[in-house]
């Protein structure tokens, strides 16, 4: 992980901790590139965890909102799956 990055996550982390008490319900959200495997690979990412998962196409179908609401027990367990999930070529975190 670059630089960047890691400063960006420290910053997320801390934002976090101040923001709710854990656990907590959290929104996570993406964009992807319209390939069914993709929005496989993000959707398995939340298998078991009691993930309620909304996918929505964009109006020329070339990309695919991913919004995934889930109960997470803490700031470093959300950077973990936004880490575990950047490696899905082409995805966007919001």
């Amino acid at each position: 992980m670059d630089k960047k990055s890691e400063e960006f996550y420290a910053r997320l982390k801390e934002e976090l901790a101040g923001s709710a008490d854990w656990p907590a319900e959290y929104l996570f959200k993406f964009i992807v590139p319209s390939d069914k495997e993709k929005i496989v690979q993000i959707e398995s990412a939340f298998d078991n965890m009691g993930a309620v998962i909304d996918t929505k196409e964009s109006k020329t179908g070339k990309y695919t909102s991913v919004s995934i609401n889930v109960s997470m027990g803490g700031p470093q367990q959300i950077i973990d799956k936004y880490i575990q999930l950047s490696a899905i070529e082409g995805i966007i975190s919001l």
